[in-house]
């Protein structure tokens, strides 16, 4: 009888350990939820690829950081 996966690191199986895969699903939470888009500012931001986002609203489509629109770099922090 096969155990059913949890959140998208269930894909890892048992490698790799609990605390990566724990980092990896916050990360991942967080990535695939539609942001704030910077121009017209509606929550209709899209990552296409890592560092292209997409705004489903206005269409505009610029480069960012690879899992959130801002990197922590750009921000200054």
């Amino acid at each position: 009888m096969t155990s059913k996966k949890k959140q998208t690191v269930g894909r890892y199986g048992p490698r790799y350990g609990r605390r990566t895969k724990k980092i990896i699903a916050a990360i991942e939470e967080k990535q695939k939820q539609k942001q704030i888009c910077p121009y017209c500012e509606r929550h209709t931001l899209k990552r296409v690829c890592a560092g292209i986002w997409k705004c489903k609203k206005c269409g505009v489509k610029f480069a960012g950081g690879a899992y959130f629109p801002r990197s922590n770099i750009a921000k200054g922090e």
